[in-house]
């Protein structure tokens, strides 16, 4: 059924003497559109360095337009690995790579695919081991699940009156997204105790499966579960985790199916919650988050990305904890484009006598800004973290806290940004989203980093048909 099929033999064959553990084999590959084909596919282990040496296994699948088209790619963890969200792989293991989405024969093949796997897992590791810290700080989460589920929480509770409840004051959000990152986000919402009411939204099609049939056994308060848009009227925050889960073969491709998903989305939300801040934490967060203000026709102020709010948490927390820089934490930020891209920036310079003394200090601070680098890069970005952080900048919009995040707004007129793309910078967060965006010291390095992420976010924003 292989259209050039000799052509693909031979290729596998090369496969076969560079890396001799891979097993192949037929098996059937469901599309998205629920269609199924019969693919050739093989799976194994590639040796990547990272620190230590690993080995990540990988699962391919040969499409019958092969060597023309280019092969569907996959992590395959086993039950003590974790998925790395990043830049070259979702939620579900999809792997995306500029190979991929280049791909051309004869110049393209898959031994050079499997090369340039190694080289990008080898600056951002795919996979982590589910260690007992892991497990620990998830057991944590859950200890103030349970206390919610007891009645024990800091929530304001409904009253009720006549049989129906009080909506005055109501702070109602809605998650969009049963997946795990969806999910995670209910659960660190209900945790922190901000919401009074937390709707998940499921547009998955089906009955109820794995995690929100799970919310659904155990009820927790004040969480319900919907299918309905209706569901989530009068919101206060609306938080879009939904990721395409499509057979596109391109990262353009997965994008522009990402897009086309929140077409049937973001008219809805926006209908029913007209005064809502978007909070988008879909994938890639700048390009969704600029998809969302265009959809909605909301202000800028009320549509926002996650962005770096996780990095910023981590990078500040490194500062102040592991390397014993706590006035330099104060003022530091990481912003830009989230994923390799990321750069440390700051608010301020420390005030010093002389040029001399402010020379040096900047030299010190760099020095201690790239060691902190080095161990936010080890650090990757799961499902429950970074529901952690959502929940964190929730908590600061409803309670109008008025505290600095650094999250995804809209950088045109900042450093000399004519486009409109969406990086991270820190922003003071309240009631109605971004209220002002905190001002960063001049540093021309910085600023030809930023200018750059928004080149290449508005080259790809250009090619996509919204």
């Amino acid at each position: 059924q292989y259209k050039f099929r000799d052509l693909t033999i031979e290729e596998l064959k090369n496969v076969n003497k560079t890396y001799p553990n891979f097993m192949f084999s037929m098996n059937t590959y469901t599309f998205k559109d629920g269609s199924q084909k019969d693919l050739l596919n093989f799976s194994g282990t590639v040796p990547v360095k990272y620190g230590n040496s690993y080995n990540i296994p990988i699962h391919l699948w040969i499409l019958d337009s092969h060597p023309f088209a280019p092969p569907i790619c996959f992590l395959k963890p086993t039950l003590n690995m974790g998925i790395s969200v990043g830049k070259h792989v979702d939620a579900r293991g999809r792997i995306y790579l500029p190979c991929l989405q280049n791909w051309s024969h004869p110049k393209s093949t898959i031994t050079g695919l499997i090369k340039e796997m190694i080289a990008k897992f080898e600056e951002e590791l795919p996979l982590y081991s589910l260690s007992s810290s892991d497990a620990d700080r998830q057991s944590e989460l859950l200890s103030y699940i349970a206390k919610i589920t007891e009645g024990e929480s800091a929530m304001k509770s409904k009253s009720k009156i006549d049989g129906r409840e009080n909506e005055e004051c109501f702070n109602k959000i809605t998650v969009v997204g049963a997946g795990d990152l969806g999910i995670a986000c209910v659960l660190a919402v209900a945790a922190k105790g901000a919401a009074d009411k937390v709707v998940l939204l499921d547009l998955s099609e089906g009955a109820a499966k794995g995690g929100t049939m799970d919310l659904e056994i155990f009820a927790l308060p004040n969480v319900e579960i919907s299918k309905d848009f209706s569901a989530s009227a009068d919101s206060k925050v609306v938080v879009l985790t939904v990721n395409s889960l499509g057979n596109a073969q391109t990262y353009l491709d997965v994008i522009q199916s990402n897009v086309d998903l929140f077409r049937g989305i973001i008219p809805a939300i926006s209908h029913y919650s007209q005064n809502a801040v978007l909070l988008v934490a879909s994938h890639p967060v700048e390009v969704m988050t600029y998809v969302s203000w265009k959809l909605s026709a909301f202000p800028k102020s009320r549509v926002i990305g996650v962005g770096a709010n996780l990095d910023t948490e981590r990078f500040q927390y490194i500062l102040t904890n592991l390397l014993k820089a706590q006035v330099l934490a104060k003022d530091a930020w990481i912003i830009g484009e989230q994923g390799e891209d990321k750069v440390p920036s700051w608010t301020s310079c420390n005030l010093v006598a002389s040029q001399t003394e402010a020379m040096a200090a900047c030299n010190s601070r760099e020095k201690v800004a790239n060691r902190a680098m080095e161990v936010l890069k080890g650090k990757s970005q799961r499902s429950w973290s970074v529901g952690l952080s959502v929940a964190d900048l929730t908590d600061s919009i409803l309670k109008d806290k008025r505290k600095v995040h650094s999250v995804s707004t809209l950088a045109k007129g900042c450093c000399n940004i004519n486009s409109e793309v969406f990086l991270s910078l820190p922003c003071i967060l309240g009631t109605n989203g971004v209220i002002e965006m905190v001002k960063l010291e001049e540093d021309l390095l910085v600023q030809e980093k930023l200018q750059s992420s928004a080149g290449s976010i508005h080259d790809l924003q250009q090619q996509l048909k919204l």
